[in-house]
Parts: structure tokens; C-alpha cells; sequence
């Protein structure tokens, strides 16, 4: 009889768990596909990748397997001047997003101008694609549309590389990586809520921002200041570095903690980093035995830091 009994109770617990995730999981997907993804949208899916979080291609959350967001000023394959434009590069292997491997997630009007138009179908990711956002219309509605320009233009991955050069290439979706796994989200949500809230922190996000996006990274709980549009309100590298480094350098009182081992062991120079050094120099600044604070010292190109900092800036 007691076996009996766990059994109907596995049962129970089995369909009570599984409705759950119906609604939890699957009930919002179809209301996310009928509503057209917005360019905010577009963006953060293709400069994010295929998951902002653990994934197969990168489990240990060090940031690989992840496209590179390139600004672009001249054409790669003619070298010809052209407005400035974004394009997000997938070298082979790097996986796709879900809006290019289900394109039916992009949207009313949207899907079916990227398969059209933009020839996203034609994307091989064990070749690598470009992919641009580009502005169009669909039974008269404008939209925003994911363009394959590696299938309409010719672009190949390694031209736009070399075309942007580093100076030009972020690593938002590395940065992301970064965010989620340094626990960044714990603090500081990426959802202002209120109407006072859009007051200091900017406008609240629309549900086709979030197509294609995994995880959301909403944030749990606000211990600091949202940051969805910290990038528009913040644009100085130079003060992200510092805050990174110690927060105490520009707020005195910040209880968020120092993010310098994301530095890495050597600077842009090459030179290894002396935190101890560092730390003790800026021990005697907050005594006030020096009148200036230790420069803080500037991060190498593959540093994670740089992917951090890339990822914040990106928001806006």
C-alpha cells in the first residue's frame, strides 16, 4: 500500500512539475513570437549569441564561443567610405542565435523579411556569417530586419575582422558572460520599473526587446543603480575603469566589491600588474598621507575586464 501511494504521489509531483514549466516556460514563448521583435531586440540576440549564460560551448563562463559586434566605416570588400554600421561577426563554429536557427521567433513581418530579404536561411555557421540590422517594410509597417551579409554582400568573416580592426570590435556577448557569471545581476537589475524609475534610469524595456534573448538577466533584486541605459548616461571608459578597479576611487562609500583580478596578470604593455603595490598606494590615498589615488593600470585587449566593460557600454 505505501508503494502505492508513492507512486500516485511521484505522479502528482510529476504533472504539478511539468505544468509549471508549461506555464513558466512555453507560455511566454508564444506570446514573445506573436509580437514583432524591436531593433533593441535584434541587437542584443545577435551581439549576445546563442545563450548569455552556461552553455556547452562555453562551460566554464569565460566568455568563448561568442560573436564579436564590429563597427564598420568602410566597405571590406571594396574598401569604398560608407555610413558607419554595426555588423555582428559568427566566426565558424560560434553557434547562431535562436532569430537565424527559428526564424519564426523574430516575429510577424520580421521573419519573414530576414528569410526574404535578408537571407538569413542561407546562414552556415560551420562557415561563419556577417549579419547586419537593417530598416524595411512589410505590408506597409516599417520593421527592423536581420540582414545575412555574408549571403547579399559578399562580406566574409575575416574581412570585417581585419576591415574594423580591434580599436572597432567589442565583445558584448563575451561581456555578458561576464556580467552573469561575476553575479553583476544580483545588484543592479536591467529592468527600470516605475515612473520614477524612468525618470533616473530611462524608459522601461517593450517585450520585443527581449526575442531571442537567454537568459533575460533581469536582475533579482536592487541593491544599486539599474543599469539598462547606462551606456547612454555613462560613456567614459576611463571612469568604468576605475569603478571596476575599486569602486571606492569614485564612490567613497560603495559597498559593491573590486572587480581588479578581472585585469588579468599583465596590462596593455604587457607588464605584470602589482596589485599589492597598488592597493598599498591606495591605502595611504584614503588616509590622506597622498593627495591623488594609484592610476589605475590599463587592461590587455583579451582581458576580461575589456569584456565586462564592453558589455555595459553596450547598454543603452
Amino acid at each position: 500500500m505505501a508503494f502505492r501511494e508513492y507512486k500516485i504521489g511521484a505522479r502528482l509531483f510529476g504533472v504539478a512539475l511539468g505544468g509549471s514549466m508549461l506555464i513558466t516556460l512555453y507560455m511566454p514563448t508564444v506570446d514573445m513570437t506573436s509580437v514583432a521583435v524591436t531593433e533593441t531586440g535584434l541587437t542584443k540576440q545577435l551581439s549576445y549569441g546563442r545563450i548569455g549564460g552556461f552553455s556547452y560551448e562555453d562551460p566554464f563562463l569565460r566568455g568563448e564561443g561568442k560573436p564579436k559586434t564590429v563597427t564598420l566605416t568602410k566597405d571590406p570588400s571594396t574598401n569604398a567610405d560608407m555610413e558607419a554600421v554595426q555588423a555582428f561577426v559568427y566566426e565558424p563554429g560560434i553557434p547562431f542565435p535562436s532569430g537565424i536557427n527559428h526564424p519564426r521567433t523574430l516575429g510577424p513581418g520580421v521573419t519573414e523579411v530576414s528569410l526574404d530579404k535578408g537571407r538569413i536561411g542561407e546562414a552556415d555557421d560551420t562557415a561563419g556569417a556577417v549579419f547586419l540590422i537593417r530598416r524595411g517594410t512589410h505590408q506597409g509597417e516599417t520593421l527592423h530586419y536581420i540582414e545575412n551579409a555574408t549571403a547579399t554582400r559578399g562580406w566574409k568573416y575575416d574581412q570585417v575582422l581585419n576591415a574594423g580592426g580591434d580599436a572597432n570590435t567589442a565583445y558584448v556577448g563575451s561581456g555578458k558572460i561576464m556580467f552573469v557569471r561575476e553575479g553583476c545581476w544580483w545588484c543592479h537589475t536591467l529592468l527600470p520599473e516605475q515612473t520614477q524609475d524612468w525618470q533616473y534610469f530611462g524608459i522601461p524595456p517593450r517585450l520585443g526587446d527581449y526575442n531571442g534573448e537567454s537568459p533575460t538577466a533581469f536582475g533579482s533584486d536592487r541593491k544599486a543603480p539599474d543599469l539598462l541605459h547606462v551606456g547612454s548616461r555613462n560613456s567614459s571608459k576611463e571612469w568604468m575603469m576605475m569603478h571596476f578597479f575599486n569602486p571606492r576611487l569614485v564612490q567613497p562609500h560603495s559597498i559593491m566589491p573590486r572587480y581588479d583580478y578581472l585585469w588579468g596578470d599583465k596590462d596593455a604593455e604587457g607588464k605584470a600588474i602589482d596589485f599589492d603595490g597598488w592597493r598599498a598606494a591606495y591605502n595611504d590615498y584614503a588616509a590622506g598621507e597622498t593627495l591623488t589615488p594609484p592610476d589605475v593600470p590599463s587592461y590587455a585587449s583579451n582581458s576580461e575586464i575589456r569584456y565586462l566593460m564592453d558589455f555595459i557600454l553596450s547598454l543603452k
